[in-house]
């Protein structure tokens, strides 16, 4: 039997009656069946043994989009999907998804989301792009069911700084047919993961290769949105960088080597720039629509922009392989460095490029500075920007 849950207002406030039933998600509507054994919970490895993504925990939300409207949102225990063969997330690459975390504050124990609205709306912005109806769903209402889904499985948060419950919202479509068109029936549902520091011992600087003829996104494509078919192409080029002694595909774009992204993440180089002598932070912009805008990636301009103790300009701007081939000559290349949810910041050492290698510092002042504000925030020890923490304990 489903055992009906009222959801406090922390983060949806009164729901408007319009949410009741038509195209809306209704959080006050959620249902919550538990997972009736310990079994999985007893059987899952030490923290300090956790893989990213390997263990999941006991329950997963659930919610249909069907005949023009969702369903009830329901939390049940996790187990395996059924879908049609003809279900066109199968076939035509219509699916999208989202990656969150959920923290323990190292201060009071309280449960966090940090800054869960903008992954609402890229969710909704992704959904947009492959046409699936229901994309105007109410942002608060669905973070508070995955703020519900993350009380019910409190206990698969480990403790202690670094470890963290991983959120991956995914949205397919279960149109049944062949036939290649919008899709008119979707599921959303999200799943969760506990996992451990991405770095066990300490930053680990990569290094990259900038050296293949693979594109990972272009002006019109899908680069701006968190799809599937924009990860499955990069396996190929990645095998071989890694083949070759590289961590990662440094993508560059156009025929004067713009620098996009790195990996699956943002990326940022700090250097002193020529014209004006001071030091600037640079990632690429969003406007031609092939980055993919990353929580991450606006927490650290935010922040940068912010600092007063630091003369630096942030600038979203291309930086082309040949501006910096030459910071790196003139001695002005000062740090570079991927960003993403998993990781938060990756420090890069070295990128190979038309066969040479271009040295970077690493781990510099401001990666550290970066990364030790950001988890500070995640985690409760440090008071961030106003709706960055979001505490959802009840």
């Amino acid at each position: 039997m489903l055992a009906s849950t009222f959801l406090g207002r922390r983060l949806v406030g009164r729901l408007p009656t319009r949410c009741v039933g038509r195209r809306w998600i209704s959080s006050g509507q959620l249902t919550v069946e538990r997972q009736g054994d310990n079994s999985l919970f007893d059987s899952r490895p030490p923290q300090e043994e956790l893989q990213f993504g390997t263990t999941l925990s006991d329950h997963m939300l659930v919610v249909e989009f069907e005949n023009g409207k969702w369903s009830v949102p329901k939390i049940v225990p996790q187990g395996n999907l059924s879908l049609s063969p003809a279900a066109s997330c199968l076939h035509y690459g219509l699916q999208c998804f989202e990656g969150m975390k959920a923290y323990k504050a190292l201060t009071d124990n309280s449960l966090r989301l940090f800054r869960p609205d903008m992954n609402m709306k890229r969710l909704q912005n992704s959904m947009k792009r492959l046409s699936m109806p229901g994309a105007d769903f109410d942002t608060r209402a669905l973070t508070e069911c995955i703020a519900e889904l993350v009380r019910v499985d409190e206990r698969w948060i480990p403790q202690g700084e670094g470890y963290s419950l991983y959120l991956r919202p995914t949205v397919i479509a279960t149109h049944p047919f062949l036939g290649l068109a919008a899709p008119t029936s979707l599921l959303l549902y999200v799943i969760t993961s506990p996992v451990g520091p991405y770095y066990k011992t300490g930053f680990q600087p990569v290094k990259l290769t900038a050296d293949t003829h693979y594109v990972r996104a272009w002006p019109g494509g899908t680069g701006d949105a968190k799809v599937g078919g924009n990860y499955a192409p990069t396996m190929k080029p990645q095998a071989m960088a890694v083949d070759q002694g590289y961590s990662q595909v440094l993508w560059l774009f156009g025929p004067n080597d713009e620098i996009t992204e790195v990996g699956a993440m943002n990326v940022f180089f700090y250097i002193i720039n020529k014209e004006t002598q001071r030091p600037e932070l640079i990632t690429a912009p969003l406007d031609r629509g092939d980055i993919l805008p990353g929580v991450t990636r606006d927490s650290i301009l935010h922040l940068a922009r912010n600092w007063n103790d630091l003369d630096i300009e942030v600038s979203e701007r291309w930086l082309t392989m040949a501006e910096l081939q030459q910071a790196a000559q003139d001695g002005r290349l000062l740090e570079a460095f991927g960003a993403g949810t998993a990781a938060v910041v990756t420090p890069i050492s070295g990128i190979q490029y038309k066969g040479e290698d271009i040295d970077i510092p690493a781990t510099g002042k401001l990666t550290q500075r970066i990364w030790n504000e950001i988890t500070s925030i995640q985690y409760g020890t440090m008071e961030g920007p106003h709706g960055w923490s979001v505490n959802i304990s009840k």
